[in-house]
């Protein structure tokens, strides 16, 4: 029977009179374990908003119900007291403390070692929730009540519901319960990185469960994107020296296979979202290449590369015009989102072996003046100096400024410039080469002033025709 909605004065005193049966049940158990869950849920129905609910919303309240919620008798009662507590907790961010000092985080860590995704949802919600602007000990939780043991039993619980054939999706509450389970995950290591660690040994499953997962139309949102922010916080570089049957980023039967799923989920990402989404929605990704290629062993390394910098085909036009996604991800880098032009940055840079002589020579000197300034770093006197010459380094095939091939740019078939159009275009770039020296980008001597200093410029009249 659906619970007939209350407001104002009468909600208040049913609030109140349910909650004094609650607290009185604690003293001289006067309700069996039917009227226990029926009046925890009716609660939990007026609870679903703070206003006339003051006594869900108050340290009594949290106190009573959270008591239930860990020692109630049965899994029915527990999950409709915790259900009230995490209703609590996400609409008054108040009551977080207050769950906390009722000192039931750490029963509550034992029980997420459970086989109902129901209960692993309640439970790791409130948790995840008492992350915010709490006391908690979550060192405590982990090292005396088992909480890293039991997220792990829980992202391996899930694991096995992806094997390798008949890629079948979670169900919703599956689904609901592990994208709370790895919120969790996130924000421990997120607030707490010396105990990012903890969670190593769900590293190699979540990989698993990557390489297996279907990838939905929006990419970086619901499961998939919550499985890629969880891994941006983790020990991926194995700081702590964890002993793995295999390389969790490399594993020996494929190298590649988690590269390959990771470059092709930010392939689809940059085509699915809007670049002010991708400024938030992108950056664990970007991050997690990053660290993935500074990791890698060679052919992984390589591989990256081939996959992530222009290639021959990019340099028919010049380099970011064509629709691959290392053209795609330098036209990014060009918009106005800082985060998300860092992470490119960042991202080119280290394929680029983390020299800015071969970043410009991957991606043309038109990105790499963009990118190296946006770093601090200004461009290598061999690409400043690529205006006029062919500088070690640089493939003479190709355009030092656009990354084109020479033998792909168009021939000018227009009328030649007039002599007034030659000085205006030679006075405009004198002006931004001078721009460019001011600002720091250039670090080099512009080649007009240079040509003057050394007497290689003579006037010429105004009866020269050439």
């Amino acid at each position: 029977m659906a619970l007939r909605v209350l407001q104002g004065p009468e909600k208040l005193r049913e609030v109140t009179k349910l909650l004094d049966s609650l607290e009185a049940d604690l003293r001289n158990d006067s309700l069996d374990s039917a009227q226990r869950t029926q009046t925890l849920l009716q609660l939990r129905q007026h609870g679903t908003s703070p206003d006339n609910a003051g006594p869900i919303y108050s340290k009594k309240g949290i106190e009573v119900l959270s008591k239930y919620g860990v020692d109630g008798e049965t899994t029915d009662v527990r999950h409709a007291a915790l259900r009230c507590v995490a209703n609590a907790l996400l609409l008054d961010e108040n009551m977080r403390q207050l769950f906390v000092d009722t000192g039931r985080c750490g029963k509550l860590a034992e029980m997420l070692k459970c086989d109902s995704s129901e209960h692993e949802m309640v439970i790791s919600r409130v948790l995840f929730l008492s992350t915010y602007n709490t006391n908690a000990n979550f060192e405590d939780l982990i090292n005396n009540h088992s909480l890293g043991d039991n997220v792990h039993y829980q992202i391996l619980r899930h694991a096995k519901q992806f094997p390798k054939s008949g890629r079948k999706p979670l169900s919703q509450i599956d689904e609901l319960a592990f994208i709370d389970t790895l919120k969790l995950v996130f924000n421990v290591a997120k607030l707490f990185p010396d105990l990012s660690s903890t969670f190593s040994p769900s590293i190699p499953h979540i990989f698993k469960i990557i390489s297996r997962i279907d990838i939905p139309l929006k990419p970086l949102d619901g499961l998939l994107g919550t499985l890629l922010n969880c891994l941006s916080t983790l020990d991926l570089e194995n700081k702590k020296g964890r002993s793995y049957e295999s390389n969790p980023l490399f594993p020996t039967f494929n190298q590649n296979c988690n590269v390959d799923k990771l470059i092709n989920i930010l392939d689809q990402a940059v085509s699915a979202y809007e670049p002010d989404e991708l400024e938030t929605k992108a950056i664990p990704l970007l991050h997690a290449l990053v660290t993935i290629h500074e990791l890698a062993p060679e052919g992984p390394r390589k591989y990256m590369q081939w996959l992530l910098l222009p290639d021959d085909n990019d340099r028919s036009r010049p380099i970011g015009q064509s629709d691959t996604l290392s053209s795609k991800l330098l036209k990014l880098s060009t918009m106005p989102y800082a985060n998300l032009k860092v992470a490119i940055s960042e991202l080119m840079f280290v394929l680029s072996g983390k020299d800015a002589e071969s970043l410009t020579k991957n991606i043309g000197y038109g990105f790499a003046a963009g990118l190296l300034a946006s770093r601090g770093i200004q461009i290598p006197q061999s690409a400043g100096e690529a205006f006029s010459t062919n500088s070690q380094g640089l493939d003479p095939a190709i355009n030092p400024i656009t990354g084109q091939r020479w033998d792909a740019e168009k021939e000018d078939t227009g009328p030649p410039m007039t002599k007034a159009e030659k000085e205006r275009e030679a006075e405009r770039l004198f002006v931004l080469f001078e721009r460019a020296k001011a600002n720091g980008i250039l670090g080099i001597e512009n080649p007009v002033t240079q040509a003057l200093h050394e007497g290689r410029l003579q006037e010429i009249s105004d009866s020269d025709s050439d």
